[in-house]
C-alpha cells in the first residue's frame, strides 16, 4: 500500500493556535459568537439542501466568528466530500492547481485528499493540474479544515488554488465542478475561500462589500465581475468565489443567503483600513 504524502500544517500558531485543545476552545467560541447559538454542538434541526458556501480566511480572532456563521448552517449536511477553492496567494506553482493524493494535516487530525474526484474535476477542466508544491504554504484552504473537523467525523478534500482568477477560469471551473458531482450532490460540499476589500477604511470596505455581496447573492457572476473591476474591489479570491457561484448554479441554486458581514475594525476597533468578511450559502 502505497503511502500518501504529507501536507504539515502552514500557519498552526498563526492564523489559530497550533494545541488542540485551544483550537477547539478557539473553534467553539466563534460558533457561540454566531447569530444562531449558543454553539456547537447541536447541528441546526432543520436539514436545508445547501449548494455550496463563502467563507474568510483570515486568523480566526477576526474572522472565526463570521465563517463559523457558514459552518453552522452546513452541519446537518450529508456530505462527505469538500472541494474547496481558493487563492494562491504566494504565485507558486501552476495556475490552476489541485492534488493527486496526499494528507493534510491540522492540530485536530488528518483529512484525507479525495484523489479520485480531482482526478475527474481535472479531467473535465482541461485547464487544472496537479501540483503539490502550490498548496505547501498557502493558509486559504488550510484554516477551513479545524472548521469542517469540528463538524463532520470523517470527509475527504479536493483542494485547488488558483493564480488565474479570470472570468473564464472561474465558468471553467465552476462547471467541471458540477459536472463531476451532479450525479449525487448532496455527498460533496463546495466551498470558495476568500476575504473582501483589504486595507481600506471601514466605510470605503462597507460600500465596496455590499455591492460586491449583492451579485454574489443574486448568482450573477457577469455583474460579479463588473463590480471588482468598477468599484476595484480588492478581494482576494474573487476567482474562487466566482467558480464556487458557477457550479453551484448549475447544480440547481437560486440564491445566496447572507449569514454575516463583518470586518476587522469590528474586532480592532481600528477602522482606517480594514479587511471585509462574508459568510454566504448558496440555496
Amino acid at each position: 500500500m502505497t503511502k500518501l504524502a504529507k501536507r504539515p500544517p502552514a500557519v498552526a500558531g498563526m492564523f489559530y493556535p497550533s494545541s488542540e485543545q485551544e483550537l477547539r476552545s478557539v473553534i467553539d467560541q466563534s460558533f457561540r459568537n454566531t447569530k444562531f447559538g449558543p454553539g456547537m454542538p447541536p447541528p441546526i434541526l432543520e436539514k436545508r439542501r445547501i449548494y455550496g458556501m463563502v467563507t474568510p480566511h483570515a486568523g480566526y480572532a477576526y474572522s472565526g466568528a463570521v465563517a463559523a456563521n457558514s459552518y453552522y448552517q452546513i452541519s446537518a449536511g450529508d456530505f462527505d466530500t469538500v472541494v474547496m477553492v481558493g487563492p494562491n496567494h504566494y504565485g507558486i506553482g501552476s495556475g490552476v492547481a489541485t492534488m493527486k493524493a496526499g494528507i493534510w494535516e491540522t492540530p485536530l487530525g488528518q483529512v484525507e485528499v479525495n484523489g479520485e474526484m480531482a482526478a475527474e474535476i481535472a479531467k473535465k477542466s482541461g485547464i487544472i493540474d496537479f501540483d503539490d508544491f502550490a498548496h505547501s504554504r498557502d493558509h486559504c484552504l488550510e484554516v477551513q479544515l479545524p472548521f469542517l473537523q469540528s463538524i463532520k467525523g470523517r470527509f475527504t478534500i479536493v483542494p485547488i488554488v488558483l493564480i488565474m482568477q479570470d472570468m473564464d477560469t472561474a465558468f471553467d471551473i465552476g462547471k467541471a465542478i458540477a459536472d463531476t458531482v451532479a450525479d449525487d450532490p448532496e455527498k460533496t460540499m463546495i466551498v470558495a475561500s476568500s476575504d473582501l476589500t483589504h486595507y481600506e477604511p471601514n466605510v470605503m470596505a462597507h460600500e465596496k462589500d455590499t455591492e460586491l455581496i449583492k451579485a454574489v447573492l443574486a448568482l450573477d457572476v457577469l455583474k460579479f465581475y463588473a463590480v471588482l473591476e468598477r468599484m476595484d474591489v480588492s478581494a482576494c479570491g474573487y476567482g474562487a468565489i466566482a467558480a464556487v457561484m458557477v457550479a453551484a448554479k448549475n447544480l440547481g441554486a437560486t440564491r445566496g443567503e447572507l449569514l454575516k458581514y463583518a470586518t476587522s475594525g469590528d474586532v480592532t476597533g481600528d477602522t482606517g483600513a480594514v479587511v471585509g468578511y462574508s459568510s454566504v450559502v448558496f440555496v
